[in-house]
């Protein structure tokens, strides 16, 4: 069953296989630039190829599926240990409880990112606003206010969405990162349509130039690019740091900008005494 209304106490913590390691971010195209010698450095000259993909602005999620069923879903925490959030999980419909096709392995982990679409943020904000309610600052930190509801009924009522991007486990299908993303799109996950492979820094950089515009029309928030060494063993020949692959990085884009008006400065004290100045601006 997709919806349930039963309400639990907690979340159960779980210590994830594989650690969840976060990405190495990069601001300009120099940065880019020396990560992608650094790969070609490492790798004997090797010939590799890099798979460039939107960057999600969401919250990371692991899923575990076992003979085709999705048994455990978990929230990243802190890259060791994450929140067993499965039963809403199951609410959201872009995320198979059972695979379709074959070929998959009988046991395997699908990392991705659960997002909170803008029209619904905005259904939702509409909503709140009606019925006197705080709204809901931007879609990320609605997303994860409602996957961490304790009310699997409320999840599914926000219709939350997902986007998968990488697979581990010990028998997986392909050598290629892009080729198990076109199979996974036939076990029923829901993947982006928008990756592109290069082979040169140029086709890198005329990638970032294409999104830096073009991601304010996407249905949901993207805050940059992910650049990914395609090979899964090159992959494992380049290794990770403590904290972040070194066969990955992520490409921030600027924050927008746009002028507001400072209404008025209000001062609000908190239980504790403490005064704390809130600015009120114009939307």
């Amino acid at each position: 069953q997709r919806v349930g209304a039963d309400r639990t106490e907690g979340f159960t913590q779980v210590t994830h296989r594989y650690p969840m390691l976060s990405l190495a971010n990069t601001y300009s195209y120099d940065e880019v630039k020396e990560f992608y010698q650094r790969v070609q450095r490492d790798l004997g000259r090797e010939d590799f190829t890099i798979a460039a993909e939107l960057k999600y602005d969401g919250l990371s999620i692991s899923l575990i599926y076992e003979d085709g069923l999705l048994v455990r879903a978990v929230t990243r925490g802190d890259g060791t240990l994450g929140d067993d959030v499965t039963a809403n999980v199951r609410t959201i419909r872009s995320i198979p409880l059972r695979l379709r096709g074959e070929g998959y392995p009988s046991s395997f982990e699908i990392r991705g990112e659960i997002l909170l679409p803008f029209t619904e943020f905005n259904r939702i904000n509409s909503e709140r606003e009606v019925a006197g309610l705080p709204l809901f600052a931007n879609p990320r930190n609605a997303a994860s206010g409602t996957l961490k509801s304790k009310n699997s009924a409320v999840v599914a009522s926000r219709r939350l969405d997902a986007y998968l991007y990488y697979v581990l486990g010990e028998d997986i299908p392909k050598k290629s990162h892009y080729e198990n993303l076109l199979m996974i799109k036939k076990w029923g996950f829901k993947v982006s349509d928008n990756i592109h492979l290069s082979t040169s820094l140029d086709s890198i950089y005329a990638y970032i130039d294409h999104w830096d515009t073009e991601r304010r029309y996407l249905p949901v928030a993207t805050d940059g690019i992910v650049l990914k060494v395609d090979n899964l063993n090159q992959q494992q020949q380049l290794g990770s740091t403590a904290k972040s692959p070194r066969w990955a990085i992520a490409y921030k884009f600027e924050p927008e900008k746009v002028e507001t008006k400072i209404n008025k400065i209000v001062y609000q004290v908190g239980r504790t005494g403490a005064v704390t100045p809130v600015a009120e601006f114009d939307r």
